[in-house]
Parts: C-alpha cells; sequence; structure tokens
C-alpha cells in the first residue's frame, strides 16, 4: 500500500490535542499516513523568536501536504499570522470550505450543502498596512490628497485593498472547475462592486469573464456581499459554490458554519498549485487549552479533506461516515455541540467524543 508522508503542525491551545484526536481516528481508520511533526505557535516566540520557524516551512515543502491544528494569533500587535504567512509563503492562494448540515449538531437548517471558495493571498488580508503617525502613513495622505483621490484623516491607520486580474481568475477558475469535478450546478460571484469599483469592480468583471468559459456547464450568478449575507440566513439551498474576495470568504465562511452548527465542525484547506495545508477553521481557544474539552470534530473532517487530496477517498468516506453516526446518535458530544442544541445532557470530553468516533469506524 502506498503511504503518505504529511508534516503534521499541532499548534497551541487546543491545537495539539485536536491534533491527537485526528491522529487517533485517521490510525483506527487503516490511513496510511506518516507524520513528521513541525511545530508552529506562540510557545515558540522565546526560543526561536518567531511562532513559524523557517524549519516548519520547509517540512511543509518537502511533503507537500500538511494538517495544522489552530495558532493563536495576537490581535493588535505582534506578528501577523501564521496562517497568513504559511499561505503567502507557500502561494497557496485558495482557501476551500465545505458546509454540510450535520444531524444532532445544532444547525440551524437541515439541507445546507454548500462550499466557500476564498481568494487566499489578495485584499485587505494582504497585509499592506501604514501604522497611525508613520511617515509612511502621512505620505500616502499627502498623495491622495494631490490626486483628488480623497479626504484621509491625519490620524489614520491606512490598509490597502489590492484585487488583481491574475488573482481573481486563478481563484474564479478554480471555483469552476471545482463545481465541475464534485458534480455542482453553479457558482456564485460575491463582490462590493457597486462602491468598490476598480477593486470589487475588477474582481466581477473577470468573474464573469470565465463564466463565459464554462457557459452550458455551470449555471453563474453574482452577490453584493450584505444581500448574499442576507439570502445566505433566509435561504442556503439557494447556493452551491461561492466564490469571493478573501475578506468577505472570511466573513461568509464564518456565517456559513453558524448555519450548520458552528466552527467546531468546519474543516477547512489551503491549496496552492504545489502545497496543500489543511486546518480546522475554528481559533486555538485558550481558555480551555489541556482541559479536554475541545471538539476535534473540524481537525477530523479536515484530515477527511485531505485523504480526499492524496485518494485516499474511501477511508475519508468511512470517517465521515461516523462522525455523523455519532452525532446523529447523540450519546458522546463536546460541550459546543451541547450548548448549541440546548441539550442538559452532561457534554462529552475530547477523548470520550474520539472514542465513539473510534467505535464507530
Amino acid at each position: 500500500m502506498l503511504r503518505h508522508t504529511v508534516t503534521l503542525i499541532p499548534g497551541d491551545g487546543i491545537g495539539p490535542e485536536t491534533s491527537a484526536a485526528m491522529q487517533r481516528v485517521l490510525e483506527a481508520a487503516g490511513a496510511p499516513i506518516d507524520w513528521e511533526i513541525a511545530e508552529a505557535g506562540a510557545h515558540l516566540m522565546e526560543s526561536e523568536g518567531t511562532p513559524l520557524p523557517q524549519s516548519t516551512i520547509e517540512a511543509v515543502k518537502k511533503n507537500k501536504v500538511a494538517i495544522k491544528g489552530p495558532v493563536t494569533t495576537p490581535v493588535g500587535t505582534g506578528f501577523r499570522s501564521v496562517n497568513v504567512a504559511l499561505r503567502k509563503t507557500l502561494e497557496l492562494y485558495v482557501n476551500l470550505r465545505p458546509n454540510i448540515s450535520m444531524p444532532g449538531a445544532g444547525g440551524r437548517y437541515d439541507d445546507v450543502d454548500l462550499v466557500i471558495v476564498r481568494e487566499n493571498s489578495e485584499d485587505l488580508y494582504a497585509g499592506i498596512e501604514f501604522e497611525q503617525g508613520s511617515e509612511d502613513a502621512s505620505e500616502l495622505i499627502s498623495f491622495c490628497a494631490e490626486k483628488g483621490a480623497g479626504i484621509i484623516p491625519l490620524d489614520s491607520g491606512i490598509s490597502i485593498k489590492p484585487i488583481s486580474i491574475t488573482g481573481s481568475r486563478n481563484i474564479v477558475k478554480y471555483a469552476f472547475d471545482y463545481a465541475l469535478a464534485q458534480g455542482r450546478k453553479k457558482v456564485t460571484a460575491v463582490h462590493k462592486a457597486n462602491i468598490m469599483k476598480h477593486s470589487d469592480g475588477l474582481f466581477l468583471r473577470v468573474a464573469r469573464e470565465v463564466a463565459k468559459e464554462y457557459e452550458g456547464r455551470i449555471a453563474f450568478e453574482d452577490k453584493i456581499v450584505d444581500a448574499f449575507c442576507m439570502n445566505m440566513v433566509i435561504d442556503p439551498s439557494q447556493f452551491d459554490v461561492v466564490v469571493l474576495p478573501n475578506l468577505y470568504g472570511d466573513i461568509a465562511s464564518d456565517l456559513c458554519a453558524g448555519l450548520v452548527g458552528g466552527l467546531g465542525i468546519a474543516p477547512g484547506a489551503n491549496i496552492g498549485k504545489d502545497y496543500a495545508v489543511f486546518e480546522a477553521v475554528h481559533g486555538s481557544a485558550p481558555d480551555i487549552a489541556g482541559q479536554d474539552k475541545a471538539n476535534p470534530t473540524a481537525e477530523i473532517l479536515s484530515a477527511a479533506m485531505m485523504l480526499d487530496h492524496l485518494g485516499e477517498r474511501e477511508c475519508a468516506g468511512r470517517i465521515r461516515a461516523a462522525i455523523r453516526e455519532v452525532y446523529a446518535q447523540g450519546d458522546h458530544l463536546t460541550g459546543d455541540i451541547r450548548w448549541a442544541t440546548g441539550s442538559s445532557a452532561p457534554a462529552a470530553s475530547t477523548t470520550e467524543f474520539t472514542d465513539a468516533l473510534i467505535a464507530a469506524l
């Protein structure tokens, strides 16, 4: 049997716990995976001076496929983000987030089955920022005033929103190719082109051009982002594959997760031409770290996506079936799901939930 060497980045906070649960499930399912452990996270700052050592990046490049646990991102100051740094360094331009209803998960709907395809490298998350009060910010404020582009208050911090033809075409084409490969019917492009005509307007124009290449095979529509969010809450079944610029995609994917039961069951993947990194959508939840309370479902479903990517679809399918069985039975669900369903039954620990999954396998 062909075996695959995968880089495992456990992360910090609850990451090591959810990663360990995921490893147990994949072993029980007979997944032909050999792990190479690489570290990232806030706990490395003292010893490495960075939460993302170069050795970790090299490990991902060597094995080409990685799965990571959540990593803490400082708010407001400090290292921008391990996730963003990995995406930029490895050119992982696609963020793929399926959202599928799970019986017993406390979702608001029973029939959600849609995929968010988020552009991963441009937009406001490109990280082109100018600190309030800096000389560069002052020069940019003066430049905008001189060019008649608008008056920016002198006490502003500034972020730049680049959206390119190349980046837009790559992500929209990926969405259409994904829809074809998965037997999906429609792609929806989401934007704010009515206001941001030179960034979102460019994204929409490119999306329409790409859509013509798939005419007759995949249906296409576009939605303004605020109307899209309203329609998503009213009736998510009207959407199939949704492609968005970076910032809107980040927000919309969490919105979609809320429709199916929360971030605890939301898997994700970051994909480029050469590398792929799979990860749970949720954060590192340091307040419950080390307490055996975390829900490892998102990490395990991300691993199932990874197995699909590696061609191990049968194994991935058995893991998904076991998860659905455990959720449908409802006897061993973690605290976040108990809360989402309004259940007063005792919450299962991370270990108990994982044991139930392995028994179902």
